[in-house]
C-alpha cells in the first residue's frame, strides 16, 4: 500500500502523472509528442517516459515467449523492469536534480532515463521560473491490464500528484499494418494477444480511473484532440490525489494480485492437461495433421477459458469486496471444467482419426 507523502513534498512544484495506454502502433508516441509540445507552450516542464526505450530489448523478447515453459520467469522479469521505471520516477520526485541513480540491479537504459530527467529540469520560460513550472510525466506504454495502471495511480497518490489516463483507441488491423512498417516491428501475434487482454480504463468498474478519456488515433490527431487531453491534464493537476488512511488501495492491489495468482495457477494446470491430452493422442496413433489440429483447438480453448475466468473472478461480488479467497479451491473447481472440455476435444480428434 502506498504510504503517506512526506511533509517536504508539500512545498514542491505541482506534478501530474498521465498514463497513455493502448495497443502497439496505436499512435501513443505521436500523441505524446503533440501533448508534450502543447504542455511546454503552456509552461509545463514535461517529458515522455517511453517504456520501449527504457526497458532492455531482451525483456520484450521474454514477454513475447509467454507460451513457453519459462513464461512465469519472463513475466516476473517484465514486471521487475516496469517497477524499475516507476522507481526512476520516484527517485526524480524525491531529488529533482542530476545526477540520478538507477534502481539497484536495474537494467533500465541510463542515457534514455537521463534524457527524460533533463527535459523535466528544463523550464520553457527559463531557469529563473523553473521551480514554479508544473511537472508533467507522460507514461507511454501499452498498460493493457488495470493492475499496471494502478501502480502508477499508487505512486501519484503517495506523492499527492495529479493522475489521469488517455486511451489511444485504434482498430487492431490498423495497428498491425502500422507496426509492419516499423524498423523493428513487434510480432503480429503479440499484438493480437494484447488485443485479447486489453482492458481499457473503466471508471464504473474502477473508480480510481475517473479521470480518463479516449482519443481516436486511427486518423490524424486534431487540435481538438490535443485540447481535450490538455484539459484533462489541467483538471488532474488542479485536483491532486491525497493519501488516505483506509485500505481501499491495498484491497484493490490484493484483489489484482489474487486474480493474477488464480490465472497463473489455472494456466499452469491447463498446460499440464494439454500435455496429457497430446500424449494420449500420440499413443493412439493420431496423424501429424490431426495432432496439429488438436494442439490448435486445445490452446484456443485454454485462451478462451482463462479470459472468461479472469473476467468472472474480477467481476464477482465477493472477490471485488476483497474477501479472503481460497485460491487453490477456485483453481481446482475452474480447471475441472477445462479438463472436461479438453477431454471432449481429444475424443473428437481420436474419433475423426478412427474414421479414416
Amino acid at each position: 500500500m502506498a504510504t503517506a507523502a512526506k511533509p517536504d513534498h508539500l512545498n514542491r512544484a505541482r506534478a501530474c502523472l498521465c498514463v497513455l495506454c493502448g495497443l502497439p502502433a496505436a499512435g501513443k508516441s505521436s500523441l505524446s509528442r503533440r501533448v508534450c509540445l502543447a504542455a511546454r507552450r503552456r509552461g509545463f516542464r514535461t517529458t515522455v517516459i517511453p517504456y520501449d526505450d527504457l526497458i532492455p530489448g531482451q525483456a520484450f523478447n521474454a514477454r513475447a515467449t509467454d507460451e513457453d515453459t519459462a513464461s512465469q520467469q519472463a513475466r516476473t522479469e517484465w514486471k521487475l523492469h516496469r517497477n524499475a521505471v516507476l522507481q526512476c520516477i520516484e527517485e526524480f520526485l524525491d531529488k529533482q536534480e542530476m545526477p540520478l541513480k538507477l534502481p539497484g540491479g536495474s537494467s533500465i537504459d541510463g542515457p534514455a532515463w537521463e534524457r527524460c530527467a533533463r527535459d523535466l529540469l528544463t523550464s520553457p520560460f527559463g531557469p529563473a521560473r523553473a521551480d514554479a513550472a508544473p511537472l508533467l510525466f507522460l507514461l507511454d506504454d501499452n498498460f493493457y491490464y488495470p493492475s499496471m495502471r494502478y501502480e502508477v495511480f499508487q505512486l501519484a497518490r503517495k506523492y499527492s500528484l495529479g493522475f489521469c489516463q488517455v486511451y489511444a483507441q485504434c482498430r487492431l488491423e490498423l495497428c498491425i499494418s502500422r507496426n509492419d512498417n516499423r524498423p523493428c516491428p513487434v510480432p503480429a501475434g503479440v499484438i493480437e494477444e494484447m488485443a485479447k487482454r486489453q482492458e481499457c480504463p473503466n471508471p464504473r468498474k474502477n473508480p480510481w480511473e475517473a479521470k480518463s478519456i479516449t482519443v481516436d488515433t486511427a486518423d490524424n490527431l486534431s487540435e481538438c484532440d490535443i485540447q481535450k487531453v490538455m484539459e484533462l491534464i489541467s483538471y488532474a493537476l488542479s485536483d491532486p490525489l491525497s493519501p488516505v488512511d483506509d485500505d481501499r488501495e491495498q484491497k484493490e492491489a490484493d484483489r489484482q494480485r489474487c486474480a493474477a495468482s488464480v490465472i497463473h495457477q489455472a494456466d499452469q494446470a491447463c498446460r499440464r492437461l494439454i500435455s496429457e491430452a497430446m500424449k494420449k493422442a500420440r499413443e493412439t496413433g493420431v496423424s501429424s495433421q490431426d495432432m496439429r489440429s488438436l494442439a490448435t483447438h486445445l490452446n484456443e480453448s485454454k485462451a478462451h477459458f482463462l479470459q472468461k475466468l479472469r473476467g468472472h473472478f474480477l467481476q464477482d461480488g465477493n472477490f471485488s469486496q476483497g474477501e479472503d479467497v481460497d485460491v487453490d479451491h477456485v483453481v481446482k473447481m475452474s480447471v475441472a471444467r477445462f479438463d472436461s472440455e479438453s477431454h471432449e476435444i481429444l475424443l473428437k480428434i481420436i474419433q475423426n482419426h478412427s474414421n479414416f
